[in-house]
């Protein structure tokens, strides 16, 4: 299942809620140059998910929705421009476990 808020989609399978940019997010920053993600192992709703620098705008993203990181895409502080990709298994941000079922359900579609 899918939801989208902040300009993310979050897909969840079994317990994992994945965090990714929507594809209008990626086309309004263009190509991304830099990430710096969060040190925090648990975030609250609106907490600073990540910073990004982009061709076109320099941007920290919050999240949606409070939960435990379990990983991160460390792929893409390397390799930033991943976060461009169509593929999802490339462009992902975070995944995330313990988080309140209510609070996904209530995201938009």
């Amino acid at each position: 299942m899918q939801k989208r808020a902040n300009f993310l989609f979050i897909t969840k399978q079994d317990d994992i809620y994945t965090l990714s940019m929507t594809p209008e997010l990626q086309d309004d920053l263009g190509t991304v140059g830099f990430v710096d993600f969060t040190q925090e192992s648990h975030l609250e709703e609106g907490d600073t998910l990540v910073n990004l620098e982009a061709a076109k705008s320099v941007l920290e993203l919050d999240s949606p929705i409070a939960g435990d990181i379990i990983e991160v895409n460390k792929a893409a502080v390397d390799n930033p421009s991943l976060l461009n990709s169509e593929k999802e298994e490339e462009n992902w941000l975070v995944k995330l476990s313990n988080v309140n079922e209510e609070e996904f359900q209530a995201l938009e579609k």
